[in-house]
């Protein structure tokens, strides 16, 4: 059974970093590609980042150069480090997983940005 656990969101001033990080209940050398979407109230389920590879990944045109995926094979965790954050980055984070054509969805950790 595949469980992925997100962590690591909270309250921080705009400007502030945060990372969040996934861990998979498997290798995450099984999944096909994995990523971070948000959701915000009111607003549709949006792709925030994701990753094929160590090195081939993909980012929301809002989070570039601000946001950074990142995999720990050793650890079977995906991270997602935020920097420069904004009050319109706060949403339920969800970490997503695909393998062998099923989607796996986390629980979601709120992130709050305000001052």
């Amino acid at each position: 059974q595949v469980q992925l656990v997100e962590s690591g969101g909270e309250l921080v001033q705009p400007g502030g970093s945060l990372r969040l990080s996934c861990a998979a209940s498997v290798s995450i050398f099984s999944f096909d590609d994995m990523g971070w979407y948000r959701q915000a109230p009111g607003k549709e389920r949006e792709l925030v980042a994701s990753s094929t590879s160590k090195t081939n990944t993909n980012y929301a045109e809002s989070v570039k150069g601000r946001f950074t995926i990142s995999r720990d094979y050793a650890w079977n965790t995906v991270y997602l480090q935020m920097s420069s954050l904004k009050p319109e980055d706060t949403a339920v984070y969800y970490c997503n997983a695909n393998k062998d054509g099923r989607t796996y969805w986390g629980q979601g950790t709120q992130v709050t940005v305000s001052s």
